[in-house]
């Protein structure tokens, strides 16, 4: 439907009471797609408040025959959030944990609620929900009841719907009901779909006994098991794993378990990934909580994406099992686990007690479907067979012939899962992004599905069938369990209205796939997307929708998504974005290309952080997209003010370096600073940074001969910000480099990195700028000299974005040999001053997360004794964002975040060390804080020292 269309039932929607529905392009694009392959453009997307608000919604979808899909997280893998009508995320506002019970054990909580904020509310009275996905940290409970999911301590917690106790829901055609702990008046005989209900079960006994229920994972269709006489008619349980197809869930009710005292990791290796699953179901004996299966194949991926040390020393072998065991003490946990470790046939094995370890092994896994969107080929992989499931004594088998199914095709995956289970989670590179791949996709999904009903096993083990395995039920299921499904869609939901094209009257397996629909972009482009074979349509559909960006990363140093977090709007978010941009390149909705009102809604807020660069399993790169889209929507058309102040300000710091105390003054005259600012698209209640008396390289040249003329020569890249606004930061660097036996030099001239070309989109400029740049240090490079950066945005663009923007060939023997300080440092063994009893609260520069990392940075301020309290998070002004008009509030909200908390409750001696200039311009226009470069920090303890 059309944009009128849109706005016309979203005013319908309004008039009936449901308050917040959106029918704007940006917003329909970005909810365009879940984690699945799937593109289903909403009509609106409506945010619930209350449970009245959905029945208003679901009454006038009925009324008009407008189809309803509940959402959560967005995280469903098998295309089970998206639908052509109403989408209601009850993750913006149905999201509070009503009740907590710890004596009964139980939690009641609306169906948006994040599971997190669960656990966390749950943690208080010592109480944790069983079920542990891996997208824990975004996925709501009322999406985990959609699919049952499951997640990692399945053995120990059991499915989702183990772990319901009640729920709240409207059927399909309106009718309320309050089942399991909260049942009242919803009996067979008060209710007409749960009569009818009765009747439909009664008439399938024979059926639901012999095909449902077989093994713990078998998913896929209803699980009908529960509405067994022998079962106590369980609709609670029934209705767990629906898919939103039957009826909206309203409120849960859900059991809670204790945390145990003691966990410990047993990492067992084995020769292949087959010979884990053959041994994983004697495990069970040992009641192990978790036993989860990976092979080199994710380990090497993981080992490419996050550099070699990211993977802790594991046994030997080729596959591994993590086996987590429990106890009420340590000493019975480590029994369990040297039971397990000699169990089973593994040729080595660890036992892993500290937590720590335990954690960055667990990530590995945590990351799977993430990570696993790259196959081991480098190609882009895709969900669709992502879950299935076989009784576990079978898995080693099955793992083979699958093996063997993919080598048929031609296709590689990077597969892992819930062994002891059965379960196995793998994306495939299935060439769908080229002719004929559609028919090469259908084919191999309809061959996985025979192979897997074979074994006896389950199309779905966890994320539900979705778009992508409905219509392959016939292939699992007798005619006479398919006839059972249809009557119960039509018991709940005689009109079709929820979720229609799922698990009952399926869509077509290959219809609506959103890779086949998006065209290659490779010509004209700025970027060289080498990861991406050049192109840029390959570049977005990196996102695979998991949804990280939707999480709080910033706990554990995350950086990604601080717009996000500071507007909690889906567009916001990374995913958002992605998707908006997908939905650019397909063409058919988001009409305008770069110049889209959508695209360029969705990128305001990015603050190109860089954060997802890092933090993004699969690697997009928001930053670079953002630049590409504002250079291709600007090239040869006038630019908004910001581009030719804050874009070129190395420009204009360099003419104001000539006469720097003139242009101080001037700013300081009444009225000039604030006109000035806002002429230059600058928000006024920005600051004018003062640029200094003197610079960087004033300084060096005029002081040289009073420094040591001894020690290993390194190059110092004087940025901009450097010399022009903050000279005392290089002086204080040179001091340190001396300190640890180097001699500092400088290019010739001045030189730039051109990031603010970069990041306002004048990649023509851009390059030129950097051309000469890599130029003038090229010479150095080969002589093998060490190039240290002082800023961390220009460093990041020397080791990253120039390779991207100028070719590998060129910018490659710049990037190897520019280090950060902390990294020469570190790696010649410097002994740093002592900083004990030293308080520090750390903001690393986003770029310094994204690019370089700052561990070298957090072993330096370790090893010289400093307490440190490391931020994660963006610090909101990030470079020209926070300065520009329309983005301060915003700006101030990512700030208060991680940032403004942690400075307001340090103490006056504590240190704010910022290496950022960005982050220290923050600081000095939200505080009365100053921040410091490591150098400095460093510099003044050498300065007492001597």
């Amino acid at each position: 439907m059309d944009s009128d269309s849109a706005e016309s039932f979203a005013a319908e929607l309004r008039r009936h009471g449901v308050r917040d529905v959106l029918s704007d392009g940006t917003t329909r694009a970005a909810y365009s797609s879940d984690a699945s392959l799937f593109r289903v453009r909403p009509l609106v997307v409506a945010r619930p408040r209350d449970a009245e608000e959905v029945a208003a919604a679901l009454a006038v979808c009925h009324r008009e025959g407008v189809p309803l899909t509940s959402r959560g997280g967005g995280t469903s893998v098998a295309g089970n959030a998206v639908g052509t009508g109403v989408v209601l995320d009850f993750s913006r506002q149905m999201n509070r944990v009503l009740a907590i019970d710890p004596d009964a054990r139980t939690a009641t909580v609306e169906p948006g609620t994040v599971q997190v904020a669960l656990q966390q509310a749950a943690a208080a009275h010592g109480l944790r929900f069983g079920p542990d996905p891996s997208t824990f940290t975004r996925c709501t409970i009322g999406g985990m009841i959609g699919n049952n999911a499951c997640g990692s301590r399945t053995l120990g917690y059991g499915r989702t719907s183990d772990n319901v106790r009640g729920l709240r829901v409207l059927t399909g055609t309106g009718e309320p009901l309050r089942l399991g702990a909260a049942e009242d008046s919803s009996t067979p005989s008060a209710s007409p779909a749960l009569a009818a209900l009765r009747d439909v079960t009664g008439a399938g006994l024979a059926t639901i006994r012999t095909e449902f229920g077989r093994f713990g994972r078998q998913v896929s269709g209803y699980a009908l098991e529960h509405l067994l006489p022998e079962h106590g008619f369980d609709v609670t349980r029934m209705l767990v794993g629906s898919e939103g197809t039957l009826a909206v869930a309203t409120e849960a009710t859900v059991r809670l378990v204790t945390e145990p005292a003691q966990r410990v990791l047993v990492v067992l290796g084995f020769p292949d990934i087959a010979s884990a699953g053959d041994a994983a179901p004697s495990l069970l004996e040992f009641s192990p909580t978790a036993c989860e299966g990976i092979d080199r194949r994710i380990v090497d991926v993981v080992r490419d994406r996050r550099g070699p040390d990211a993977v802790p020393p594991l046994p030997d072998g080729a596959a591994w099992l993590f086996v987590e065991v429990v106890g009420d003490d340590l000493d019975e946990a480590m029994t369990q686990a040297r039971q397990v470790g000699r169990a089973c046939a593994a040729v080595d094995s660890l036992v892993v007690t500290d937590t720590a370890r335990a954690a960055s092994l667990w990530r590995i896994r945590a990351d799977g479907a993430g990570l696993a969107g790259r196959s081991p080929a480098g190609l882009p992989a895709h969900a669709g067979w992502e879950d299935a499931a076989v009784p576990p004594a079978r898995l080693g088998d099955y793992l083979r012939d699958f093996d063997a199914l993919m080598t048929e095709y031609e296709v590689t995956g990077v597969p892992y899962g819930h062994f002891a289970d059965g379960c196995v989670h793998v994306r495939i590179d299935l060439p769908l992004e080229r002719p004929g791949g559609t028919g090469v996709y259908r084919d191999f999904m309809i061959a996985a599905a025979k192979l897997v009903a074979r074994y006896g096993g389950s199309l779905s083990g966890e994320h539900g069938d979705g778009r992508a395995r409905s219509e392959l039920l016939p292939l699992m299921y007798s005619p006479d369990a398919l006839e059972l499904f249809a009557a119960v869609k039509r018991t709940f939901d005689p009109d079709n209205i929820l979720n229609p094209g799922v698990l009952v009257d399926p869509r077509p397996i290959d219809a609506d796939l959103r890779v086949p629909a998006a065209p290659a972009v490779r010509r004209d482009l700025a970027f060289a997307y080498h990861h991406d074979d050049g192109d840029f349509t390959q570049a977005v559909h990196r996102c695979t929708g998991v949804g990280k960006c939707r999480a709080d990363n910033t706990a554990t140093g995350g950086v990604m998504c601080p717009s996000y977090l500071a507007t909690r709007e889906e567009k916001d978010s990374t995913r958002g974005r992605a998707r908006v941009l997908q939905e650019m390149i397909n063409g058919s909705a988001v009409t305008e290309g770069w110049r889209s009102p959508e695209v360029h809604e969705a990128l305001d807020l990015c603050l190109s952080c860089k954060g997802c660069a890092s933090d993004c399993p699969t690697g997009v790169d928001m930053a670079a997209y953002k630049a590409e889209m504002l250079h291709q929507s600007y090239r040869g058309r006038l630019r908004p003010a910001a581009h030719y102040t804050l874009g070129r300000l190395p420009r204009w710091a360099r003419i104001a370096s000539r006469a720097p105390g003139l242009i101080n003054a001037a700013m300081r005259i009444p009225g000039i600073g604030p006109l000035a600012l806002s002429a230059a698209g600058v928000d006024k209640r920005r600051t004018v940074p003062a640029f200094a008396t003197r610079t960087f390289r004033s300084w060096f040249s005029q002081t040289e001969h009073e420094r040591v003329t001894t020690g290993d020569p390194v190059l110092l890249f004087v940025d901009s910000f450097t010399n022009y606004f903050t000279p005392e930061v290089g002086q204080a660097t040179v001091r340190v480099l001396e300190a640890a036996g180097y001699r500092p030099r400088l290019t010739g001239t001045q030189q730039c990195c051109a990031l603010t070309w970069i990041s306002t989109g004048q990649l023509d400029a851009a390059k030129k700028i950097l051309g000469r740049t890599v130029d003038a240090l090229s010479e150095h490079a080969a002589a093998g000299l060490p190039i240290v950066g002082i800023e961390p945005s220009c460093t990041g663009v020397l080791r990253s974005d120039a390779a991207e923007l100028l070719g590998r060939k060129v910018a490659r023997p710049v990037a190897e040999n520019t280090r950060t300080l902390a990294e020469l440092l570190d790696d010649r063994g410097w002994e740093p001053p002592s900083l004990e009893g030293k308080d520090v609260v750390a903001q690393p520069h986003c770029h310094h997360h994204a690019v370089m990392g700052w561990g070298q940075d957090a072993r330096l301020l370790e090893k010289a004794g400093a307490r440190v309290q490391r931020l994660g998070g963006c610090c909101g002004l990030a470079g020209n964002f926070g300065v520009e008009k329309g983005h301060y509030d915003v700006s101030v909200a990512v700030a208060e975040q991680q940032l403004l908390p942690a400075v307001r409750a340090a103490g006056a001696d504590t240190t704010i060390l910022a290496d950022g200039y960005s982050c220290r311009t923050q600081l000095s226009d939200l505080t009365d804080r100053r921040g410091e470069h490591l150098a400095q920090l460093l510099a003044a303890r050498l300065d007492r020292i001597t």
